[in-house]
């Protein structure tokens, strides 16, 4: 088994790309349970630090993350799951969230 580097909070940040274009669709947190359930379903699964509870992507909007792969980074506390997205990533109804550009 893993040893995922989880914060003081037991989360993970977890970045969600298309499987197929690479596109960054959102970052979300992951707890070890929330990650559980997204291994095991394959289905995104993650914690909601506002709502202190677990939320299955696309729920309630039906636009849900089915899972293709998932990595993690060199120091086992970053995860990388790479998704087939079901309509809009985002809350806005953006196809990412990542849509506002800063200007350099």
């Amino acid at each position: 088994m893993i040893e995922f580097k989880y914060d003081q909070n037991g989360l993970i940040p977890a970045i969600v790309q298309d499987h197929k274009t690479g596109e960054v669709l959102m970052l979300a947190y992951m707890n070890k349970e929330s990650l559980e359930r997204t291994i095991k379903e394959k289905r995104a699964w993650y914690w909601s630090r506002s709502r202190q509870k677990f939320w299955m992507k696309g729920e309630t909007s039906g636009h849900v993350q089915d899972v293709k792969e998932a990595y993690y980074d060199c120091d086992a506390d970053a995860i990388l799951i790479k998704v087939e997205q079901t309509g809009p990533a985002c809350h806005t109804g953006n196809r990412s969230c990542f849509f506002r550009k800063i200007e350099l």
